[in-house]
């Protein structure tokens, strides 16, 4: 369900890892290597990125598949930054939200995806909604599983919670609650990127000036590494860390310097 990509690097254009690579994000729109659940992300997408100086993140999204959208082409052509999160979606089921679904969401310098499912979805986390004000849920961007798990990592980094905790808080409740989701979560501020593998795939590169981290691969580069399974990823400019989400000692570190 849903390829999604985080790049932190220097200031190029938006197509250069979103479209340009022979199996970019666009392409995996149609025809992904490595999806384990679904075959085509045709049911919304977005990216967001941030501007020189701006702390809070642009967006562009809809609701039908990128490959289908001209005015994307441009954008992604021209449009220059050091900072992205982009997504497409293939629903978990079919809804009238439109691309207000669609990923990126974002809450001020913050941009998050959610590749995944929440098994039981409404039911089964229900009784979650207790975490959140009235008002967060009167407040939800949709009516899907990633809005609500977005809603739930916010009222964390708004209560002033680092975002690995944020995240990683989060998926300990959801798979307690709906055992049996997916939950990757991808996060990131424009400095850094977070991210879970939690049921599905998760990717990072490490190479010429850019950090990476992705659902796939968006080329055959030999420097792709795969987190394992229930892993915690934290990447900054300087430096990228994969630590296990549970149990805590059942995974060694890892970390790489960035070039």
């Amino acid at each position: 369900m849903c390829r999604h990509l985080a790049v932190l690097g220097p200031s190029e254009p938006l197509g250069t890892t979103v479209v340009e690579p022979p199996y970019a994000l666009f392409r995996q729109s149609w025809a992904p290597r490595r999806q384990r659940y679904g075959t085509v992300n045709a049911d919304g997408f977005g990216v967001g990125w941030y501007a020189p100086e701006d702390p809070v993140p642009a967006r562009y999204r809809r609701a039908g598949p990128i490959w289908s959208d001209p005015s994307f082409a441009d954008l992604a052509r021209v449009v220059r930054t050091g900072a992205l999160l982009a997504a497409v979606r293939d629903a978990t089921e079919a809804s009238a939200d439109g691309e207000a679904a669609a990923a990126p969401f974002a809450g001020g310098p913050w941009l998050f995806s959610h590749n995944g499912a929440l098994t039981g979805w409404p039911e089964s986390v229900a009784p979650l909604t207790a975490l959140l004000p009235r008002a967060d849920l009167l407040r939800l961007a949709a009516r899907c599983d990633s809005a609500f798990v977005w809603a739930l990592v916010e009222r964390r980094l708004r209560g002033g919670e680092p975002p690995g905790r944020a995240l990683a808080a989060t998926v300990a409740a959801l798979a307690s609650a709906a055992p049996g989701s997916r939950l990757n979560l991808l996060l990131t501020d424009g400095a850094s990127i977070t991210a879970t593998a939690w049921g599905d795939t998760l990717w990072y590169l490490v190479a010429d000036g850019r950090t990476a981290v992705a659902s796939e691969p968006y080329d055959d580069d030999p420097r792709w590494t795969e987190a394992p399974d229930r892993t915690l990823l934290t990447a900054t400019r300087a430096e990228l860390s994969v630590v296990p989400l549970s149990p805590l000692s059942s995974l060694p570190s890892l970390k790489e310097p960035v070039s």
